[in-house]
């Protein structure tokens, strides 16, 4: 199966670029980044970085994107364009945005997800088991950490678990979620969902869901350790896509986990 693998310059990027050239079954026929990239001329993996989007898409049998939204749709114009499958795991996408990747869905076969790393698959499925069994006795809290690097918080991550949980528990996310507490917040509202974001060094990935009850709590975490926990999910998910109809997929179908 060809790949072609955008924001090649990037750690996700050689840590997708690793993992395909580690498997038998791919082969990477294209590494993209922006315009004005260091990498953009270079090999990476002996693969030379280039910028051409339209010509790297006609040469993949799917295009796997981590980049930033603005880089993403035009990644998605680009596939939709040439019938290509995406596995797409950007995250800070707008209402606007997500609208655009639905549309294009229409026409090609997309998996997009917040994370493709399988164990972080396993706690979306567990902590929407443990609010359903806990209920609206316990209060939710999510705690989120990652490297100084990243640019959008929560992480997309964190408001899927977010909205996995809302929904186990009949809520409107937007309506319960708080954002960090300052100052003199009063009481906690019985129905919240809170998120936190923490920042610093080279955390690659943590994700912890408190659910608090009178005597005692229940967490569910899952710590990631390395960008290859990402990498070899969202190859998975490329070799699912293969010969998938056009329509918008989530690891979830992936993994068989609906």
């Amino acid at each position: 199966m060809k790949l072609v693998i955008s924001g090649a310059g990037g750690k996700m990027g050689r840590a997708l670029i690793e993992a395909a050239q580690a498997d038998p079954g791919f082969e990477v026929a294209a590494a993209l980044d922006a315009p004005g990239s260091a990498a953009v001329g270079c090999a990476v993996g002996g693969v030379r970085v280039e910028t051409d989007i339209a010509a790297a898409a006609s040469r993949g049998d799917a295009f796997v994107d981590f980049t930033r939204p603005e880089g993403t749709l035009a990644h998605v114009a680009a596939c939709v364009a040439a019938r290509k499958a995406m596995v797409i795991g950007t995250t800070g996408f707008s209402a606007a945005q997500h609208g655009q990747i639905e549309a294009a869905a229409k026409r090609v076969a997309i998996v997009l997800s917040p994370n493709f790393a399988v164990g972080v698959n396993a706690v979306f499925k567990l902590a929407e088991t443990a609010a359903r069994i806990l209920g609206d006795d316990f209060d939710v809290e999510i705690v989120e950490a990652h490297h100084r690097h990243k640019v959008d918080a929560p992480s997309g991550t964190a408001l899927r678990l977010g909205e996995i949980i809302a929904s186990a528990l009949h809520r409107r996310l937007d309506e319960v979620a708080v954002h960090g507490r300052h100052g003199d917040t009063g009481e906690r509202a019985a129905k919240a969902i809170g998120f936190h974001a923490i920042r610093g060094g080279d955390i690659v990935g943590e994700h912890t869901v408190i659910f608090a009850g009178a005597g005692e709590r229940v967490e569910v975490a899952v710590r990631s350790q390395s960008r290859a926990t990402y990498a070899l999910g969202a190859l998975r998910a490329a070799k699912w896509l293969h010969g998938r109809a056009p329509g918008l997929y989530e690891m979830a179908d992936v993994l068989g986990l609906k």
